[in-house]
């Protein structure tokens, strides 16, 4: 049945194992991340095979079903409705206010637990985490005041929201929060968690400081690319998912909507320029299931857009029939959109 999405297990098992040995050369533990492919069990049999030193989710569904020995880490910061299970299914969080880590000081206790926490920090992406100017360090000493919270370090996130690069420049801004916290509490900080796969780039050339002992890896194992400026990573896969769609109507006609326009089945006003009559091809795949802009089709393929259900591609100087496939690579939204669905089947080679 299509869609179905092939995934190369030997392949993703490539650049892991390539990617764990660049990391622990250079003294950094990674953080293997399981959301995009909402943690299917196959590629988790795969970072226990390849002995990563963390599995991390942004999901506590998804913890909840990991079969590991490898201490899981949730990745989003919690919510309250969610403490209990943050608890029970996590060895490790990262988190950023104050009234959550002590709910999870508490709910560790009534479980007789230790939970570890990493204290996420905000140095000008804008996403998660304590602004680097507010003023910390009490609340970093009411944490390591709490009986049942470990705080094994600091992290901070890069290249998400505010598409942020990491360089040695960004980089001053933590270590000037490492240093403060632990000369002024004397205490010493385990982990440093200094961003994701858009921090291999200084990895790789060495100018990443040597402070920075783990990073948050996902994008890089599945598509084999740093994401600073999204550049392929030499010796890496970048089709370990592919995306094969069946054809289900294949006409000519124009290029042009006739009659007046308003917006589409999504609230958008769309463009279109005139090139007269092509051969387009409908395939049964359409946003319910990814979102055409995070496909990334084969020569002689051209995605002209998509609806719920049905996704529009023009033929040029390519001959397809009715019952033929189309076979995408995709990015890391398209994965993540394509491994959350329901209707596209896995496959595994």
């Amino acid at each position: 049945m299509y869609p179905k999405v092939h995934i190369h297990l030997k392949k993703y098992a490539h650049n892991v194992s390539y990617l764990l040995r660049l990391l622990h050369s250079r003294g950094i533990s990674m953080m293997a991340v399981s959301k995009v492919f909402r943690a299917d069990p196959k590629l988790i049999d795969i970072l226990n095979k390849e002995n990563v030193d963390y599995i991390a989710d942004s999901r506590i569904q998804n913890l909840k079903n990991i079969i590991s020995d490898k201490p899981k880490v949730l990745l989003r910061i919690p919510k309250i409705s969610e403490i209990a299970d943050v608890i029970r299914y996590s060895d490790i969080s990262l988190n950023s206010e104050l009234e959550i880590i002590d709910l999870l000081n508490m709910e560790a206790k009534k479980r007789n637990k230790k939970h570890s926490i990493i204290l996420m920090f905000d140095i000008g992406d804008l996403r998660e985490g304590i602004y680097y100017k507010e003023d910390y360090i009490k609340i970093v000493k009411q944490i390591t005041l709490m009986e049942n919270i470990n705080l094994l370090g600091i992290g901070t996130n890069l290249t998400c929201y505010g598409a942020v690069i990491p360089t040695e420049e960004t980089y001053l801004k933590l270590e000037g929060i490492i240093k403060n916290i632990e000369s002024s509490l004397n205490i010493h900080l385990e982990m440093i968690s200094g961003g994701n796969s858009s921090s291999l780039l200084m990895v790789n050339d060495q100018s990443i400081p040597k402070y920075i002992n783990n990073l948050r890896i996902g994008e890089a194992l599945v598509l084999g690319r740093e994401t600073a400026y999204g550049d392929p990573i030499e010796g890496l896969y970048d089709d370990v998912f592919l995306l094969e769609a069946e054809i289900i109507e294949i006409k000519n006609k124009p290029s042009m909507p006739e009659g007046i326009t308003g917006m589409d089945a999504f609230g958008k006003k769309v463009r279109f320029e005139d090139q007269g009559m092509i051969t387009r091809a409908i395939l049964s795949i359409g946003k319910q299931d990814v979102d055409c802009s995070n496909l990334i089709p084969p020569k002689g393929v051209i995605v002209l857009g998509c609806s719920s259900d049905h996704l529009i591609v023009e033929l040029k100087n390519i001959s397809l029939e009715i019952g033929d496939t189309i076979t995408f690579k995709l990015n890391y939204g398209g994965i993540l959109s394509v491994m959350t669905s329901p209707y596209v089947e896995k496959t595994y080679a």
